[in-house]
């Protein structure tokens, strides 16, 4: 780790939209880090985003710029002069997420429309792309706009996951690379007594309990966990399938639930998710995309056998390797990843309700297999990367950025 205060003095201007989770969480982190490190951090973002991750307690400042999540051309043009303003005292600008890495470049530089360029004036703009683009239509239109112009606006951008990065590199980044995005320090981990009080909480007795922690929207891919979840209703015992979270799906899946009669239960949003993880015999993320899930990382932390879908940066995290021995995020011919640092997860196709049928039903039925992914998960989390290195990593951005400039 690099000395406290290497930092002092820099002035860092943070920039998010709205966001109820994890990139909240992360930027966090991020600004106290910067902030013990002697950097002075700006925090721009919507009002909520102060109220539920308190930047201000993390020694930052926080301004007020309203960054919706999604285009509005009058609202944007709003924040985009409003961060201009903020910006203009800044050493280094650092945007997470696409929508608030295009208004940054917006508000740092003036844009020729033929062809579409951006000067290099104004401070240096680092942008964390921590999504991919999964809609379709006149939306994707929209947001592939965005992404062109954070790939030839930013001076760097990084990316949660490798096909976020090549998408960069082939619209015409100037500099890409990989971002570190870990889960905050883990907690004293759960006793046996919490793992009993809670099963007891859900009446799970003698049952497995399959467990899936997610906002309830479309890119989590619970729809095809209710289709497995219709096939375990058949087998003796029937597991239970908690979902813990919230979000604009939950109406519709439970209407689905009361229908089919499934053996799931929405438990809403919880803040004792670490007991929940040891309570649960097999925790499973369905996702029909993600970077580098938080709650994939305390699955692995806490040591439970883990059932994901091959997406994203998902096979990076559990260590998976493709079949020639490749670089890790890469397809891989089977299920069961293997080696030293990659039996830490099955991972399946996203959408493939039957293949995550079979893969959980795999560890259910098989204690020695739930045993082995169990272990391998807690070593593979011993080597994540932690919040310091996550400063590390963008310290030592900041100041090459910041020496070049001048």
């Amino acid at each position: 780790m690099a000395d406290n205060r290497d930092l002092d003095g820099l002035r860092v201007a943070l920039v998010l939209g709205t966001s109820a989770g994890g990139v909240g969480r992360h930027v966090r982190s991020v600004a106290a880090g910067l902030a013990g490190r002697g950097a002075r951090v700006l925090v721009c973002g919507p009002p909520s985003t102060e109220e539920m991750f308190g930047f201000g307690d993390a020694g930052a400042r926080f301004a007020e710029v309203d960054l919706t999540d999604r285009p509005r051309p009058v609202n944007d043009a709003r924040a985009a002069a409003r961060l201009r303003s903020l910006l203009r005292g800044a050493d280094v600008v650092h945007a997470h997420g696409l929508r608030a890495g295009a208004l940054a470049v917006a508000a740092r530089a003036r844009v020729a429309p033929e062809p579409l360029r951006f000067s290099r004036g104004g401070p240096p703009l680092v942008v964390t792309l921590h999504n991919a683009v999964i809609t379709g239509g006149r939306t994707a239109a929209v947001y592939g706009m965005l992404e062109r112009i954070v790939a030839l606006g930013a001076t760097r951008v990084l990316g949660v996951s490798p096909d976020l990065e090549e998408r960069m590199r082939s619209l015409g980044a100037r500099s890409v690379g990989h971002a570190i995005v870990p889960a905050p320090a883990p907690q004293a981990p759960p006793g046996p007594a919490v793992r009993a009080d809670l099963r007891a909480e859900l009446g799970v007795g003698e049952r497995p309990l399959i467990i899936t922690v997610g906002r309830l929207a479309a890119q989590k891919g619970l729809p095809t966990l209710l289709d497995a979840a219709a096939v375990w209703a058949g087998r003796t015992p029937p597991p239970l399938v908690a979902i813990v979270g919230d979000g604009p799906l939950e109406d519709e899946l439970r209407s689905r639930i009361e229908a089919e009669d499934l053996p799931v239960r929405l438990l809403g949003r919880r803040s004792d998710v670490p007991g929940l993880l040891a309570a649960s015999d097999v925790a499973v993320v369905p996702s029909v995309w993600e970077g580098q899930p938080l709650i994939v990382q305390e699955i692995l932390r806490a040591g439970r056998p883990l059932v994901a879908t091959r997406v994203g940066g998902i096979p990076a995290l559990v260590g998976a390797r493709d079949a020639a021995g490749g670089a890790a995020g890469r397809p891989a011919g089977g299920s069961l990843l293997h080696g030293p640092e990659s039996e830490a997860a099955l991972l399946v196709p996203p959408g493939d309700a039957e293949a995550l049928e079979r893969a959980v039903s795999r560890v259910l039925d098989d204690p020695s297999l739930a045993a082995r992914l169990g272990s391998a998960a807690a070593e593979r989390s011993a080597l994540l990367p932690g919040e310091d290195d996550a400063v590390d990593q963008l310290a030592s951005i900041y100041r090459e950025l910041t020496d070049t400039r001048r």
